[in-house]
Formats: C-alpha cells, structure tokens, sequence
C-alpha cells in the first residue's frame, strides 16, 4: 500500500482538541437559588458479605414503594446479587459493564440501559471488574461518576439506599462515608463476632471522618437472623445506635428469600415487620458512633467461644530453623585505643 492511501492522523487529532476546547468554553449552568421541592435521604448500608443486606434491602425498598415513596436502590457490592431478589432472580445489566459494551460501540450510556422498575422501586446494579482484573473499588468510583453523568443529583426520589459491601471500608466501598455522599448509614449484622467486627468498623470509618469535618452519622442497626443471644442488641447498645429492626432466624423467611420471594408486602405475614423498618429507617437521625476496642468487642461473647483464654507464647529460633541460634562473632575489625 502506497502511503499516499494511508489517512493522515493529524487532522483528526486537531479536530479532537478543537471540539474540547469548544466544550471546555462553555460556562456551567449557574447555581440553582429555587428551594428544594423534594428532600432525598441518600442512604448507605453496610455489612459482612453473606449478612443479608440485600434481602433486608430489597424488602424495605419493596414496601416503601408500597406506602407511596419514591426509591431508588442501587447494588454497589461486585458480586451485583443487591437486584436479584426484586427481580425474582433476574440479574440485571450493570452499569459498568453497560459502560464498557457502549464505548466500544461508541455509543452513550442512557438511563433505560441501566436501571429498571418493578412495582414503584427503581434499581440498578453498579457491579465490579471481572475476576483478577482491576479494583472493585475502583469500579464503584467510576460508577458513581457515570451516575452523576446520568444526571444523579437531580433526580427526585424520597429515598436512594446504596449496597455496600463492609468487610473493605476504603477506596471505593468508603466513597458514601469520605465524601459525604450520604446522610446516614445503616448497618446489618447479626449475633456472631465476624458480622459485629464488620460492623464496628463500620462505626470506626464514620467517626475517623467525622473527626476530619465529615457529616454522615449511623442510624442504627439491622439486625439478621436473630437467634436471641444478644451480642448484636449489646453492640449496638455500647457503640451509641438504636436496633432498628430485629429479624428473626426462622425458616419460611430463609426458604422464601432463597426462592426470591418478596416478603415485604403489606398482605405479608412478615409485612408489620417491614413496615415498622421503613418507618424507623425513615425517621432515624444519623449519630456519632463510639466504636469499640478489639478487646471490648471479644467481650460481647464467652471466653469458650473466641479464646479469650488462650496465651500468646512467643516462638524460639528452634521451632522455625530445628535448632538453636548460634551466636556467631562479629566479623568488624575492632582497632586497638591509641
């Protein structure tokens, strides 16, 4: 091929940089001075991955539509299982994965590529990378920034609920509570210490940027799969949080929720329950936590169920090499006083 027929890049790169000079020209919008018509409470949940926020999420979602809210519930853990219980199963597209299929098209993301409604709740997943490629905090940063493209702020939903995973309260999964891009959190846990150490901190990320200037507080708690021993209501009760709701371990809730069935509906058994938890969820004021110690948390339970009496004992070199250290002389040339 004679490079007479190859097309010269330059004219297109000098197009490039004139179309973003031209953007770049363009003054904002001014500052909005009407009052606000609507006031959202952005709310983010956290808890141990497995805990069931997002069963609790999709039924208080599903009967606050029912009382005639607005709400928008959208899934921020890179598993993107948040939806799945309000669609029946259905996993819906994700906004990052929408986003990469679109650019290589190039093409726009539009708001009905990526979220979807049943019965007055809105929802959309943000997901995660795929296995071994990049960071799902990472992930969660660019989604929000494609949500504010969308047009985030100025949607009018009563309540926005954001899913997000506890167990790495940084990066990405700490945008909520760093930003302040929320009122409030609420977290999940239940009577066991892993959940309760998500959960403490949880309370700890709060505080750390409260004492930085930042504004969002904890609500209250969750808690799941109530078996009556307490720790959770105990936890809550010395970190300075109300129990929102407290959801019994009982079978028909676990066998209905594995077969993706709402049961958050006003003619629901387990209606009353969840209508109490919207309404609580609703009024709740955002405070500041006092997180425990590891050792104040341990002793939420018996010393037979965490080791409180186990002793550290100190390893020798023999237990690491089979044998004793050898002391062995310097090899610096020491020379003598003058």
């Amino acid at each position: 091929m004679s490079t007479s027929t190859i097309p010269s890049v330059a004219p297109v790169q000098f197009m490039m940089k004139e179309q973003l000079r031209a953007e770049a020209a363009i003054e904002p919008d001014a500052v909005s001075t009407k009052p606000a018509t609507k006031e959202t409470q952005i709310i983010a949940i956290y808890g141990k991955g497995g805990i069931g926020k997002s069963f609790t999420l999709a039924n208080l979602s599903y009967m606050m539509a029912q009382q005639g809210k607005k709400v928008l519930l959208i899934g921020c853990d890179p598993k993107s299982d948040t939806t799945s219980l309000l669609f029946g199963g259905k996993a819906c597209p994700t906004i990052i994965e929408t986003s990469s299929r679109k650019k290589l098209a190039g093409e726009a993301v539009q708001i009905g590529d990526v979220c979807f409604k049943r019965d007055g709740v809105y929802a959309m997943e943000l997901g995660g990378p795929e296995v071994g490629r990049g960071c799902g905090g990472r992930g969660i940063i660019h989604g929000f920034e494609l949500l504010e493209k969308l047009g985030f702020h100025e949607w009018g939903f009563d309540y926005v609920l954001l899913d997000f995973l506890g167990d790495v309260v940084c990066g990405g999964f700490g945008l909520p509570i760093a930003r302040d891009m929320c009122q409030k959190v609420i977290v999940v846990a239940s009577n066991d210490l892993q959940s309760l150490y998500v959960a403490n901190n949880v309370c700890s990320a709060v505080e750390y940027f409260r004492k930085l200037g930042g504004n969002v507080g904890v609500a209250g708690m969750v808690i799941n799969r109530d078996d009556g021993t307490g720790e959770a209501a105990a936890f809550a009760d010395k970190v300075g949080i109300p129990v929102l709701s407290t959801i019994p371990a009982n079978d028909d809730i676990r066998r209905k929720s594995a077969s993706y069935e709402i049961i958050g509906r006003p003619d629901s058994a387990w209606g009353p329950m969840f209508a109490e938890l919207a309404e609580n969820v609703g009024k709740s004021t955002p405070r500041r936590p006092n997180p425990m110690t590891q050792d104040q948390l341990l002793g939420l339970f018996s010393a037979d169920s965490v080791g409180r009496h186990v002793v550290l004992e100190p390893a020798t070199q023999f237990d690491m090499c089979g044998k004793s250290e050898v002391k062995k002389e310097t090899l610096e040339v020491v020379y003598d006083e003058v």
